[in-house]
């Protein structure tokens, strides 16, 4: 089984709306299909397929100070295909 290969990754704190501010801009350049992005020195390139997959997902793990909960939205594709049929996510 091949291993894992984190090409970027990056953890800040941010306020509300500049994170907002991100997932729009965000959402715009997925819909073109490729986006890019630069931290420092690190930039990476992705060009990505009519179809991906989308997962959401929302966790609490108990911790001393309280609560810590978390909301994940992953994308995953396979390189060089178009991925596979939609999925529809209804929020309310």
């Amino acid at each position: 089984m091949a291993k894992k290969n984190i090409l970027l990754k990056n953890k800040e704190r941010l306020p509300r709306e500049d994170a907002a501010a991100f997932l729009r801009q965000l959402a715009d350049k997925l819909a073109s299909g490729q986006v890019h992005f630069t931290m420092g020195t690190q930039e990476i390139s992705l060009e990505l397929p009519a179809q991906v997959t989308f997962e959401v997902k929302v966790d609490d793990k108990p911790k001393r100070k309280g609560t810590k909960r978390s909301l994940e939205i992953e994308l995953e594709w396979y390189t060089g295909t178009d991925g596979e049929p939609p999925a529809t996510l209804e929020m309310k």
